[in-house]
């Protein structure tokens, strides 16, 4: 009985340390990262998906699960994750964005509007807005998670 126990404890005790170590990617909403910028400044990194980019998916997975990009993240940048094709308003200095249907599917007016440069708007899309809220990078497709870190790191510098 006392074999038990001990290994119960020691699975446990593993299980928690593991735990503490798990860090988690705050998020923000757009409302909120221009509350925030009124006070403490730091650029934006908006992460532009779909809900049925698989690619998408993986970096949500992958990417933004990596222990260095969610640290960096955290200190650095405020994170924004907005689907294209959000059907809820955003109000975001001082305009309310909507989502307009098209056939199918659609595609919400602040999706559009931040990849304005693009021909057309691809999933997934990362940008870096700066504290003036305008776009200083933007990358489409897949970034792993030794490139992200390596996108922020440069922002950085």
């Amino acid at each position: 009985m006392k074999t038990y126990f001990s290994i119960l404890y020691l699975f446990l005790s593993i299980n928690l340390c593991a735990q503490e170590n798990i860090k988690t990617l705050k998020t923000y909403t757009f409302p909120e990262v221009e509350q925030l910028q009124k006070t403490a400044p730091k650029p934006t990194v908006v992460f532009l998906y779909a809900d049925w980019c698989k690619i998408c998916f993986g970096m949500k997975k992958n990417t933004f699960q990596n222990s260095k990009v969610i640290e960096k993240l955290n200190s650095d940048f405020y994170f924004v994750m907005l689907n294209g094709e959000e059907k809820s308003d955003i109000t975001f200095l001082g305009r309310t964005f909507s989502y307009k249907p098209s056939g199918n599917s659609g595609i919400h007016e602040l999706a559009k509007q931040l990849t304005i440069s693009e021909d057309k708007i691809s999933y997934p899309t990362t940008l870096i807005l700066n504290s003036n809220y305008e776009i200083d990078v933007l990358f489409d497709g897949y970034l792993n998670s030794k490139k992200m870190n390596s996108i922020l790191n440069k922002y950085q510098k």
